[in-house]
């Protein structure tokens, strides 16, 4: 199996479960809180390691409490956290997560020690870079850090998947072209081109993103599924499946992760893009972020069970 790197964002989730998501100005209330370790660097390192992969990551966390805690959970899920800087100058990151009634979330991100991951540090793990085969990127970290993570593992020829979240107000142009994979949602994609919606909407944005460099695009659409268009031009609609949903916070970074570790295995895209669908479908029927990540002997019960009728062809290709 190939190894895979990721290069990202290390935070503590404070996620408060809410009625519905307060608008400007409101002032809602909850009895309802949990602190757990996130960031999407980390949830997509952590899903990589519960679900079989060789995984390292590469981050910073400040010398505190919920580093350690970052730390520690990391290596309970397989994860090689060698790599995982610590900053006695900042403190760990820190997201503000509101969960509604009908799992859709809001979030802020307060950067910590996640601000400091710098260049400097992409080139003093140059060699980390070099031994592992797929490198996932998000932007939850200095934009020129990833922007240099990208160009080094292109010089070594690595596969880059890059998770476009937050979008940017302005995306560093050079980015795109060391891209292998983008991976947005359907509203990122909108930000990132403004098309997004219908059928022809999707393809006009896949073929924008390719224009600009991009190698691959597979665009997460939450209940309408995945939209894939690969460099050949050829493009699948993957439905979704239809499971009660319960929180969507890690449904994204796990879609990532399986994603990853499917190509680590040999899969082509498509088939990727279908075991990921499956994953993340799983993931939001259970609440909280890394705590909703299943094992892969979760992932076959839930392939071999079929709750939904129908997907027997599908599940074939993605077991």
């Amino acid at each position: 199996m190939k190894k895979i790197l990721v290069i990202g964002s290390l935070n503590m989730d404070m996620v408060a479960e809410v009625d519905h998501t307060p608008v400007a100005g409101e002032t809602i209330l909850t009895n309802k809180m949990e602190l757990v370790p996130g960031g999407k660097g980390a949830n997509q390192a952590y899903a990589a390691g519960k679900l079989g992969a060789q995984v390292c990551m590469l981050g910073a966390v400040g010398a505190d409490s919920y580093g350690k805690t970052e730390r520690e959970n990391l290596a309970e899920a397989g994860v090689e956290v060698s790599s995982v800087l610590v900053r006695e100058e900042a403190s760990t990151g820190a997201a503000f997560i509101t969960v509604n009634r009908e799992g859709d979330n809001c979030i802020v991100v307060v950067a910590g020690a996640n601000a400091t991951l710098s260049p400097a540090d992409i080139e003093e793990n140059e060699g980390l870079i070099k031994q592992n085969d797929i490198i996932i990127l998000q932007l939850e970290i200095p934009l020129d850090t990833v922007v240099w993570a990208a160009k080094t593992a292109k010089k070594y020829g690595k596969l880059v998947i890059l998770d476009p979240a937050p979008v940017p107000r302005e995306f560093p142009e050079e980015l795109y072209r060391y891209v292998d994979i983008m991976k947005p949602n359907e509203t990122e994609l909108k930000m990132l081109t403004g098309f997004g919606g219908s059928e022809a909407e999707l393809k006009k944005a896949a073929q924008f993103l390719k224009d600009q460099g991009v190698g691959n695009v597979v665009v997460t659409l939450g209940g309408n599924g995945v939209y894939v268009e690969e460099k050949t031009g050829e493009n699948h609609r993957i439905p979704a499946l239809k499971v009660e949903t319960v929180d969507t916070t890690a449904a994204g970074d796990t879609f990532t992760a399986a994603l990853a570790l499917k190509i680590a295995q040999g899969a082509g895209l498509r088939e990727a893009a279908e075991y990921a669908n499956y994953v993340s479908a799983l993931v939001v029927t259970r609440k909280g972020a890394q705590s909703s990540i299943p094992s892969a002997k979760e992932v076959e019960v839930f392939l071999d069970y079929q709750v939904l009728n129908g997907e027997k062809e599908m599940k074939r290709n993605v077991s």
